[in-house]
């Protein structure tokens, strides 16, 4: 499963997406417009990009991946059992009493899931523990490789900003971060709550490589991967440009599905959307198709 074709990745973002609308009706609980929006890119890190191996999710050689963004956690928990961390029925167990799927994302010790490095969910702590491993790794000589997915609505915390200047002063060149840039947080418009651009002046200012993309691009946000592992001296963020729940006409590009859930009714229009086609009876959640 690792290593796919492009083509392949974009076969399994689309399963990813009927994933996220599968768990969110059987819980009636969680996030809906974010994790629909990072389908491509979540497929293309861990089908593509990371160096990983879900049979052994502590392997010393591994790439980390934090996601900072913690209550995106069913694009996570949707890629983590596609690519074979944990059985893919279980995702019918998001948010529900004794699940290791919790409404924000704890690893396998503290009762969550292995590929889980910590557990996430107050905003801003991401790119701090991200570093940390980081300058861990420069300093016993590791090859690893450090990723770390932010929201772009979480920049407004100060936390991300200290940070960043953290990191060019310890010239993290192991260090990736990606911002989901979908213009959109749970109380509004980005530019309408706190005004971020020109946002790529401004990571460039703490001494950042910057590469801006298209997040539904496939072939552009692996690109962009690449490109910035080859990358030395200094850290590098990817800007990847999504929409807020894509693949779903009523909810795409729309604040307001930032943290709901869909309806039955709603999850069928959803499911025929992404699919292209109807699929009849979908209540019956076939995790396998």
């Amino acid at each position: 499963m690792e290593n796919q074709s492009t083509e392949n990745i974009k076969e399994i973002s689309r399963q990813l997406r009927r994933d996220i609308i599968k768990m969110l009706v059987i819980s009636q609980s969680g996030h809906s417009g974010g994790p629909l929006g990072l389908a491509e890119v979540f497929a293309s890190l861990y089908f593509k990009v990371l160096n990983i191996d879900p049979k052994n999710p502590n392997w010393e050689e591994r790439d980390y991946f934090f996601l900072s963004a913690g209550h995106l956690a069913p694009i996570w928990y949707a890629t983590l059992s596609r690519r074979g961390y944990f059985p893919i029925a279980e995702l019918s167990t998001l948010r529900k009493i004794n699940t290791r799927l919790h409404g924000h994302p704890a690893p396998h010790k503290t009762h969550g899931l292995p590929g889980i490095e910590i557990a996430s969910g107050a905003l801003g702590q991401g790119l701090s523990n991200a570093v940390g491993v980081a300058i861990g790794l420069k300093l016993d000589k590791k090859k690893n490789r450090v990723f770390v997915l932010m929201g772009d609505g979480e920049l407004n915390e100060g936390n991300i900003w200290e940070s960043m200047m953290t990191a060019n002063h310890h010239s993290l060149d192991n260090l990736v971060g990606i911002v989901d840039r979908n213009f959109c947080q749970i109380d509004d418009r980005t530019e309408n709550v706190m005004k971020l651009e020109p946002l790529a002046d401004k990571w460039k200012s703490f001494g950042w490589n910057v590469i801006e993309c298209d997040g539904h691009n496939v072939e552009e946000f692996i690109f962009s991967c690449e490109t910035a592992k080859k990358m030395k001296g200094a850290p590098t963020v990817i800007l990847a440009k999504t929409f807020m729940g894509n693949g779903v006409s009523f909810m795409q590009d729309d604040f307001r599905w930032h943290g709901v859930p869909p309806s039955t009714e709603q999850g069928k229009i959803a499911l025929s959307e992404i699919s292209q086609t109807s699929l009849g009876d979908f209540i019956k959640f076939d995790w396998e198709n």
